[in-house]
């Protein structure tokens, strides 16, 4: 019953077809826009699931076993027809589809479109955006980025930095030199929660939320907003004020950036490699992760 449960995994049963086709893990690895070891823990999680070895490897040749041969057929069989629906449903024409948080688009990525559109005229990307704190994938997106409170295992999930919580102000607001400053303005907050905040100034010895008066928004945006007009101090990731901090329109009053551990990832559906543009997007935003 378990294996009708749980069904072989679509990227695996794709990373098994680039293999045979390739013999090689890393032309594989290209071709699906992943790393070589996460093209490698696909044909691992895909053995697994099956209980046998589908490859044999030796130092110089990589050959199907048996099983391995009879798990090819189909999985060519399955990507085959799921071709023909997609082509059916989506001409490759279309935009490549990304989901993700609205403050995340307007703080982080459409500062960077023009750059993407420079390179890669071409290419068409639709930005759909969602105001809940967590973005779930959708069936008609090709990838969403999402955060996590930790880095992903996922080899269909690429990292595109890590969650770094400042304070930040407009630049008349003050003077905040001390923590004991903060209790002359109002903390900002970009959710009902209160929980980056809360981190904060646990992790600066800095009191507790009861010491301080409050501003509560729902949105990163809102309270980032409401910091730029003087109404107080918002807690923030890093990278999403940077652009503001570098203009000019808000400062980082007091205190070191403190590294999480969460972090925002760009995860691929499995349907996006059909898209005739996946790895030149897939490739851009692993640049912009370096950078």
């Amino acid at each position: 019953m378990d294996k009708l449960r749980h069904v072989p995994s679509l990227q695996g049963l794709q990373a098994l077809v680039e293999v045979s086709d390739s013999a090689s893990f890393t032309q594989a690895a290209q071709t699906l826009c992943l790393t070589q070891s996460a093209v490698s823990r696909q044909i691992q999680q895909l053995e697994s699931h099956f209980g046998v070895a589908l490859f044999t490897r030796t130092s110089r040749s990589l050959r199907l076993t048996a099983e391995g041969e009879q798990v090819l057929i189909y999985a060519r069989s399955m990507l085959a027809q799921l071709k023909v629906l997609e082509d059916r449903i989506s001409p490759h024409t279309r935009p490549f589809r990304i989901r993700l948080h609205v403050s995340l688009a307007v703080r982080w990525l459409l500062p960077k479109l023009s750059d993407f559109y420079r390179l890669h005229p071409d290419i068409s990307l639709a930005i759909e955006t969602v105001a809940t704190e967590g973005v779930e994938p959708a069936d008609d997106s090709d990838a969403y980025i999402q955060y996590l409170p930790t880095p992903p295992t996922d080899p269909a999930c690429l990292t595109l930095f890590q969650e770094q919580l400042v304070p930040v102000c407009a630049p008349q607001v003050g003077p905040l030199s001390t923590f004991t400053d903060l209790r002359h303005v109002a903390l900002l907050h970009r959710s009902v929660d209160r929980q980056d905040w809360r981190v904060w100034l646990a992790a600066n010895s800095a009191g507790t939320l009861d010491d301080y008066r409050h501003i509560p928004f729902n949105l990163d945006e809102l309270a980032l907003d409401a910091a730029a007009r003087g109404l107080g101090v918002a807690m923030t990731d890093l990278t999403l004020a940077a652009e503001s901090i570098e203009r000019g329109v808000l400062v980082v009053p007091l205190g070191e950036p403190l590294v999480t551990g969460g972090v925002y990832a760009l995860c691929v559906q499995p349907q996006a490699a059909s898209h005739a543009g996946c790895g030149v997007v897939m490739a851009w935003f692993a640049h912009q992760a370096q950078r």
